[in-house]
């Protein structure tokens, strides 16, 4: 059998993965495909379009930055602070991409369907591995994996959005919460130290104090502000600790 750097083509790459990875890989992307799901019939019963969700996730494929989006738009705010904002969110893309470019083809279409499914989950699964074949393995079958069923989920709850809620109030079942319930639930368990913590209140404390004074939508740009201050002044304090 033949090395996996020297088997061509994405299939017979995702056919030679171990069956641990592909196993871990699929739990997390069903997972998401769930979140996809709520994304699409929370987006549609608060009053976004169906094609809405569907085109952001085949286009932006970001998730947190898809929940902001919808959230902005359909709470107020022009679909440029939207934008604007889910692109600062989605800076975190740029390390990360640093961090697997060595799984990512130079040139050509492939390079931008590599940056298009550049992920948290797809660079989680890689940045661990050392072996260049398996580096690109896990890349290409979690950034695929994970696309498929994102979509699949959003386009289902879409449809279940656009039917199942088409005569209630979002507001009735407390879907207007939903958006920032779900936020959290994705920020929390990446909290892992006290400088983060320190960083996330911050960014918090700035976004609500601008709530009474900016348009709907900018109080969550401003909270970058807070979140740069966080973050210097946890470095502040690691260069104290070390002096």
């Amino acid at each position: 059998m033949r090395s996996l750097n020297r088997t061509p083509g994405l299939a017979n790459r995702i056919r030679s993965v171990d069956r641990e990875l592909l196993r871990d890989v699929l739990l997390v992307c069903a997972a998401d495909g769930v979140v996809g799901l709520s994304f699409g019939a929370v987006a549609v019963a608060s009053g976004a379009p169906l094609w809405l969700p569907v085109l952001l996730s085949v286009v932006v494929f970001a998730g947190a930055s898809q929940f902001v989006f919808v959230a902005l738009v359909t709470g107020g705010s022009s679909p440029l602070v939207a934008a604007l904002t889910g692109t600062v969110l989605n800076a975190r893309m740029v390390p990360l991409g640093m961090g697997v470019a060595d799984v990512v083809p130079r040139s050509g279409w492939r390079r931008l369907l590599a940056a298009h499914l550049l992920t948290d989950e797809s660079a989680a699964f890689t940045l661990p591995r050392r072996d260049p074949g398996e580096r690109r393995s896990a890349f290409w079958l979690t950034g695929v994996l994970l696309f498929v069923l994102w979509n699949l989920g959003v386009m289902v709850g879409a449809g279940l959005g656009g039917t199942v809620l088409a005569s209630v109030d979002p507001a009735d079942l407390g879907l207007d919460a939903a958006f920032p319930a779900v936020l959290l639930a994705l920020l929390v368990p990446a909290l892992r130290t006290r400088a983060d913590r320190r960083t996330a209140v911050a960014g918090a404390a700035v976004a609500v104090a601008a709530v009474p004074v900016l348009p709907v939508g900018l109080p969550a740009v401003a909270a970058v502000l807070g979140v740069l201050a966080g973050r210097s002044g946890a470095r502040t304090g690691r260069r104290g600790e070390g002096s």
